[in-house]
């Protein structure tokens, strides 16, 4: 069984997905998979039939996948942001998505997928295996063991 029972597949060619990542710091429970894992990509086609490119977040033990402006939201909310930053994230994820892809020069355009999904049954028999491979994105602290 593994340490996480949260999980963010990321694109790691992207910068504000990868600062998504970094945001997690603070929680433990968390891990981080790029997108282009063997494991993400497994874990997505068994919860979409295909391995979409987008930002997902994924709660095993609440059984629940969010997915673009929805993971964006929901990471914020997790991370304990205030409601003003959650907002403009979750309602502004799009253009932001565009405007970093736009400076960094990245060609590839996210799937249009946004939401809550419940976790499809053949994917949450994939999390433990997708959760073995997250990293660690919270710095521990000395209370941590």
């Amino acid at each position: 069984m593994t340490e996480f029972t949260g999980i963010l597949l990321f694109d790691g060619d992207c910068p504000f997905c990868s600062a998504a990542a970094t945001a997690m710091r603070q929680l433990p429970d968390v891990g981080a998979v790029q997108w282009d894992d063997p494991a993400a990509q497994a874990f997505l086609e068994a919860q979409f039939d295909e391995a979409p490119f987008a930002l997902f977040f994924v709660d095993g033990e609440a059984e629940t996948v969010w997915a673009g402006e929805a993971a964006a939201s929901e990471l914020c909310e997790r991370a304990g942001m205030p409601v003003l930053i959650q907002d403009v994230v979750g309602d502004n994820y799009e253009t932001v998505a565009d405007a970093i892809r736009t400076v960094s020069g990245l060609e590839r355009e996210p799937d249009p997928y946004h939401g809550e999904y419940p976790l499809a049954d053949e994917a949450a028999a994939r999390f433990d295996e997708l959760a073995a491979q997250g990293r660690q994105t919270h710095a521990p602290r000395e209370t941590d063991s």
